[in-house]
């Protein structure tokens, strides 16, 4: 059953970070993850601050990156100690694995930081210290761990991603490269655009129509028809309207978290292991980021996931 995240998972870190945590993974020792929210941070969003953690062309690098900082040492208290005194410090900084999201099923591991962005839209690893993370501003992120092999992994699912199977093609990478079994696999689905506010067309509902058998499920609207591949109004000129003023396409509704909430359960994860997010990026642009909503302008949420350093 999806549910919001708990209130008590959020926290704010020197007024700069406002995190929402999930209790299905805050409960397990040796990892550490968060979704983050827009409040606070060194950015500015028509004038307000804001936690942007996405390179934009709206904001400045030394914002974005400073915001990160931020994330880091909010999501590991650690952190901020290792960097100011390497040395001597009890335990290493946390290094951020963030990857060039490109919408697709490409699915990485890594057991260091790579010297570059990684392209793809999911990201693996038992290597402690990597705190791996996704962008997003409508998408869903899905942080997973397998809580026997201490093995961890961040996925981006937007519609495409969605649409390519990401979320089981990552629990499959993760089986056969780090022997994961997915009923040891604890997954959340975050804050995402909701059923009620995301809107898309017929060549999405066709292209959903023809990947899952199921896939009338997490659609509102006449997805039938729309799915069929026929034209909605083959002769325009018979609804009498003068020309340029047809009625618009026909459009559906769909809920990208309960199909990857699906592809979760169809791999193999338990139902009691997969908790979702209620909140609706979209609804609550007073807390999430929205591209749907506010435009190429607005920031970029995060959702990371890591391996503590010192886990034991």
């Amino acid at each position: 059953m999806s549910a919001r995240l708990p209130a008590r998972g959020a926290r704010a870190v020197k007024e700069s970070a406002e995190l929402l945590l999930a209790d299905a993974l805050t409960s397990i020792p040796w990892l550490v993850h968060a979704f983050s929210t827009r409040k606070g941070g060194a950015s500015r969003i028509e004038g307000v601050p804001a936690l942007n953690l996405g390179f934009t062309d709206s904001d400045s690098r030394d914002a974005v990156r400073e915001n990160r900082r931020a994330l880091v040492a909010a999501v590991w208290p650690g952190h901020s100690a290792a960097v100011k005194k390497r040395t001597e410090a009890p335990v290493e900084p946390m290094r951020v694995i963030a990857l060039h999201q490109i919408h697709s099923d490409v699915v990485h591991i890594v057991s260091d930081a790579p010297p570059e962005p990684l392209h793809g839209d999911a990201v693996m690893t038992r290597a402690p210290g990597l705190l791996l993370a996704v962008q997003t501003a409508d998408c869903v992120p899905i942080l997973l761990a397998d809580t026997k092999h201490r093995a961890v992994a961040a996925v981006h699912a937007g519609w495409r991603g969605t649409l390519a199977r990401i979320a089981a093609k990552t629990i499959g990478r993760m089986r056969a490269e780090l022997g994961t079994r997915p009923e040891d696999v604890v997954a959340v689905l975050g804050p995402a655009i909701g059923r009620c506010c995301y809107e898309v067309g017929p060549e999405v509902a066709l292209a959903f129509s023809g990947q899952f058998a199921n896939a009338a499920e997490w659609f509102d609207g006449p997805f039938e028809r729309l799915s069929s591949g026929e034209e909605p109004n083959p002769l325009p000129w018979l609804t009498m309207m003068p020309p340029g003023h047809q009625p618009p396409p026909e459009r559906v509704q769909l809920d990208l978290r309960a199909a990857n909430r699906w592809q979760l359960l169809d791999a193999g994860v338990k139902p009691r292991n997969i908790v979702a997010s209620a909140l609706c990026t979209a609804c609550r642009t007073d807390l999430l980021f929205s591209y749907r909503r506010e435009g190429a302008a607005t920031g970029r949420l995060m959702a990371a996931i890591g391996i503590k350093p010192n886990a034991r």
